[in-house]
């Protein structure tokens, strides 16, 4: 589970200030807590294998391990990565792969959003779309880094099947799926208004993988959008009428 004397330290750290707003806003919310638990316990039981595809700081993290599940995250960022290291050190059903996950192995040009790690992404393309758009004023990724890259696959192969796997990667999502050849259980995949057309790409790919019932969430609601689960076109017509305001959610997708 988390350690927090380890949260306390990487708070107090200068080294570590470009995720101390992460930390603040994700641990220590004993509501906040309350309510991602209650929505991933529909997808998250005890003993369970979930994959956290692009695990930031860990917040999603914690809240499948207070669900009882083993815990594969992936991360790319170093700095991500130490605090998800120190963070959830000697939790043995925690496993960190400090890596990127992509449509193939090998590395790929990551870029980083210094003062917004939490919008660091691997596309070049999600970079372009935030340029000028509304709601993303002042973002700046001033720096490339290379970090490796690992399939969906490969990571399914080392570790075994994924009850739930959680794909959170800024505008990369269509290149993780890409890196998935069969069926899962259950997955969630981020959307943003400014990228509408990886959120499509991820649903076609998704219905070919064999799921054919979807639901969304926006923002940090912890709610579905609609009461029953629709098709894929439904959820298609829905993703390309939100407006812009929305800006952002998560897909959920079942057989």
């Amino acid at each position: 589970m988390t350690s927090s004397s380890a949260i306390s330290s990487l708070k107090a750290d200068p080294a570590a200030s470009s995720i101390h707003r992460s930390l603040e806003v994700y641990y220590g919310n004993a509501e906040h807590d309350a309510a991602l638990d209650a929505f991933y316990a529909g997808f998250v039981r005890p003993g369970d294998l979930v994959f956290d595809i692009g695990a930031h700081v860990g917040e999603r993290v914690g809240s499948f391990r207070r669900l009882g599940a083993r815990v594969v995250a992936l991360e790319p960022q170093p700095l991500c990565g130490r605090a998800l290291r120190e963070i959830y050190a000697g939790d043995e059903d925690v496993v960190i792969v400090e890596a990127a996950c992509g449509a193939e192995e090998g590395t790929v040009e990551f870029y980083v959003n210094s003062a917004n790690p939490t919008v660091s992404t691997a596309s070049k393309d999600f970079v372009g779309a935030a340029d000028g758009a509304g709601g993303w004023e002042g973002q700046v990724w001033d720096t490339k880094i290379e970090v490796p890259t690992v399939t969906l696959d490969r990571v399914i192969q080392q570790y075994g099947t994924p009850a739930f796997t959680k794909i959170d990667v800024e505008g990369y999502e269509d290149s993780v799926l890409a890196g998935l050849s069969g069926p899962l259980p259950a997955l969630s995949f981020e959307f943003t208004t400014i990228e509408r057309v990886v959120a499509l790409r991820c649903l076609d790919r998704a219905a070919a993988l064999g799921f054919g019932r979807f639901n969304a969430s926006l923002g940090d609601s912890f709610a579905f959008e609609f009461d029953e689960w629709v098709r894929p076109e439904t959820m298609a017509a829905h993703l390309e009428a939100l407006p812009h305001e929305a800006n952002s959610g998560d897909v959920y997708c079942l057989p």
